[in-house]
């Protein structure tokens, strides 16, 4: 069962069939190979994976994301990091990723936070005389830490998965995803340094201050939601809906750019968006339950840890695999297939499953600026109609500082665990 089910997988990715069908006529076909499993299980497997009220968390912080974007927020907050950054050398670059971070604490979503800033940056330095295929490169990796700043909807996946604390994980993303921005940002700088690619004029204090207090109602919505979660006054998935009405009442009420004609197309977006993952996750837990049937993940666990007993050399080889899968596979999927697998071994070894989920998520989430699969290389590039060859090679340097990141935020457990530790 464990050939075919494997087997059938791979061989439908490199026909590039969807993730999700791919996953769920692997799960099929190895039932009817091999008539061990009823058939009506896997009808039963996918009602029960969607039926939980965590997971209700995906499509309200989808919809608040949109919500936020439709009412103008983006703008606001390039202004603001226009403000802060923006006569640097290279200033428009390091605008689109410090926007990128503040957007990502909005919309929870990689792909969200690509095309939300980089329809507006991307022309913007492209006028400023960027080259068009680094512009659309720093959009592109800064784009991925959309799913580390929380919100993060593969952090909503992961804790459902495993039973991990959804409000420690946000938290805990905090850290990793400000590290990975700075480093971003220094890559954008040096390149920009090196290609005379100039900052604007200086904003002055009342500047400052004026493009912060436009943007201050957007910068406050992560507040109130991890601020709600740790004071105890709702759960991640009353957050989410928490964050569409604060989204609703801002943009609607306050900045008022968002207006009811927007509503419906907002909530097609999301619905599409979230069938998308729904169904992902679906067909990956069918497929999952078929692997706990066949002892996979103890075999795995059994293999690793018959291989070294040292934490060091363990996260190394685990940290090589997820970087493998996500250069394949869509994160929401690879989390739910692997993170039952790994978690026991990481739980024997003693490391904790918070830090754990952050290390399994950033792995995944640099998946996305790398091919094939490169989802935020694809959205990027259909902002500019560049071929994906140059923008991949643009990219190599924001590839390596993230892997460099990756590789400090793995082997300091205290950078994702010192916030929710101190909020505990």
């Amino acid at each position: 069962m464990t050939a075919i089910l494997f087997g059938v997988f791979a061989i439908l990715v490199l026909l590039n069939v969807p993730v999700a069908v791919s996953l769920g006529l692997a799960t099929i076909t190895a039932i009817a190979a091999t008539n061990t499993v009823p058939l009506m299980v896997v009808a039963q497997k996918l009602f029960t994976a969607t039926d939980s009220f965590p997971l209700m968390a995906i499509p309200f912080f989808m919809i608040a994301g949109s919500l936020m974007e439709k009412g103008g927020i983006s703008r606001r907050l390039i202004r603001f990091a226009n403000a802060l950054v923006g006569s640097l050398p290279g200033g428009l670059a390091l605008v689109t990723v410090l926007a990128s971070m503040f957007f990502a604490a909005i919309s929870g979503s990689s792909p969200a936070t690509v095309a939300a800033i980089g329809s507006i940056m991307i022309p913007a330095m492209v006028r400023q005389g960027y080259a068009k295929d680094f512009a659309t490169a720093t959009q592109a990796s800064s784009g991925y830490i959309g799913v580390i700043i929380p919100p993060s909807i593969p952090m909503v996946t992961y804790g459902v998965v495993t039973g991990a604390s959804i409000g420690a994980l946000f938290m805990a993303g905090f850290v990793p995803g400000i590290l990975i921005g700075a480093a971003l940002m220094t890559v954008a700088f040096v390149i920009a340094k090196k290609n005379g690619y100039v900052g604007e004029q200086r904003a002055n204090f009342k500047e400052v201050w004026t493009a912060f207090k436009d943007a201050f109602l957007a910068l406050l919505m992560p507040v109130i939601i991890l601020g709600g979660i740790y004071g105890g006054v709702f759960t991640p998935t009353e957050a989410a809906n928490v964050a569409v009405i604060y989204g609703l009442v801002v943009g609607m009420f306050v900045y008022r750019e968002l207006k009811w004609s927007d509503i419906p197309a907002v909530l097609r977006a999301s619905a599409i968006s979230t069938a998308m993952v729904m169904l992902i996750i679906a067909t990956a837990s069918a497929f999952g339950l078929l692997l706990t049937r066949e002892m996979i993940p103890n075999k795995i666990a059994n293999f690793f840890i018959g291989i070294t007993d040292s934490k060091l050399i363990l996260l190394i080889l685990i940290n090589l695999m997820l970087l493998v899968v996500g250069t394949f596979m869509e994160t929401n999927a690879a989390i739910i297939i692997l993170a039952p697998i790994f978690f026991p071994v990481i739980i024997q070894m003693g490391i904790d499953p918070i830090h754990f989920g952050v290390i399994m998520v950033i792995n995944l989430a640099i998946g996305m600026i790398t091919p094939p699969l490169g989802v935020n290389l694809f959205v990027a590039c259909g902002l500019t109609k560049l071929p994906i060859e140059r923008i991949i090679k643009a990219n190599w340097a924001y590839l390596f500082v993230s892997l460099a990141v990756l590789a400090l935020i793995t082997y300091f457990p205290a950078l994702s665990l010192w916030l929710p530790n101190l909020l505990q």
